[in-house]
């Protein structure tokens, strides 16, 4: 399994998905400052690991706070680390879980030492629970698949996305680990190119088919290809079942309901926001333009070009056929069946 981010005692430890697909290099974070850059210069991304490195980083800032202003300083680590970015959603999830494990310790009296202790055990939990919940998804996502399917994906939802295994390419690996050997179409998803460069290498390392397509081919390729199902992540769903996830999820949504192409979604019960009505009060983050405007440091446009550089949309619930988490499947409507599952579980 790749190997997204580890604790290292001292230092938060994550494979550098800047770089990939050309080198596979490790950038090791010496403290939550270093952490927090990671998460906003996308060295790491995609939603749960967000929230992974968010734990994590409390984690590390606790250590080496200084003793005698560790409420303070225990205020200005979580600040830090919640500023990074503002749309995925298990960033602020992992921060609060962080902070009730914290206000827990310091009304029983811990001391800073037992508190730094605790709070290693939390984001360790934290990154163990990701895995498990991935694999979840998974069991419930695999049976959504016809047999011998072509799948496609937008952006990367899958071991690199997360602490492991993957959300909508965990559906895909136990499908094939069910016996059923589905092929995938990977969107480039520009202008960050996380299809290009992290799903095609990511599957390739594990022997799973996959060809790659430029984002303007969907459509062409949904009506032409035979392709059964389209399977995303997410980084935020709101209490009515519209998705935030990357740019350009909208796009393939509307052309899988053209083509009467189920459109799943693939995201832990972390990502559910149900304080949000509708998808209009998800936040969206605006990146840099330079991320438009260049390739690899090489530019691709006229200077002065003026850009819009949304990272996210949202997609609303009319488009999406169902969304699987590890509790189980919703569906329409989905005020009842995802909040049904946030609180009573599977089964309800």
């Amino acid at each position: 399994m790749i190997k997204t981010i580890e604790w290292a005692g001292d230092a938060v430890v994550m494979i550098d998905q800047t770089r990939l697909p050309a080198e596979e290099t490790y950038v090791r974070c010496g403290n939550y400052k270093e952490v927090a850059g990671a998460i906003r210069s996308m060295v790491i991304r995609g939603a749960p690991a967000i929230g992974v490195a968010a734990a994590m980083g409390v984690a590390l800032g606790v250590k080496q706070a200084a003793p005698q202003h560790l409420d303070e300083e225990f205020e200005i680590i979580c600040a830090a680390l919640a500023a990074t970015r503002p749309t995925a959603v298990n960033l602020f999830w992992a921060i609060d879980r962080m902070k009730k494990r914290y206000q827990e310790l310091r009304s029983s009296g811990s001391g800073p030492a037992e508190i730094a202790l605790a709070l290693e055990q939390e984001a360790l939990r934290v990154h163990q629970e990701d895995i498990e919940i991935n694999k979840a998804i998974g069991r419930h996502g695999a049976d959504l698949l016809p047999v011998r399917a072509k799948v496609m994906t937008h952006c990367n939802a899958g071991a690199l996305a997360t602490a492991g295994y993957g959300t909508a390419l965990g559906v895909i690996r136990a499908a094939i680990e069910a016996g059923n050997p589905v092929a995938v179409f990977a969107n480039e998803t520009r202008p960050f190119l996380q299809g290009a460069r992290l799903t095609v290498w990511e599957l390739q390392q594990d022997n799973i088919p996959v060809t790659l397509i430029t984002d303007n081919m969907a459509g062409y390729i949904l009506r032409s290809e035979g392709i059964g199902a389209v399977v995303v992540g997410a980084d935020r769903i709101a209490g009515n079942g519209d998705v935030a996830n990357k740019i350009g999820t909208y796009s393939v949504a509307v052309l899988a309901k053209e083509n009467n192409v189920p459109f799943f979604v693939a995201a832990p019960i972390s990502t559910l926001d149900l304080t949000l009505a509708s998808g209009r009060d998800i936040p969206i983050e605006e990146r840099s333009a330079d991320e438009v405007t260049h390739l690899r440091g090489v530019p691709t446009t006229t200077p002065n070009t003026a850009v819009r550089n949304p990272a996210f949309d949202v997609t609303p619930n009319r488009y999406v056929t169902a969304i699987i988490t590890e509790r189980g499947v919703a569906r329409a409507p989905y005020e009842e069946s995802l909040r049904r599952l946030e609180t009573e579980g599977p089964g309800a």
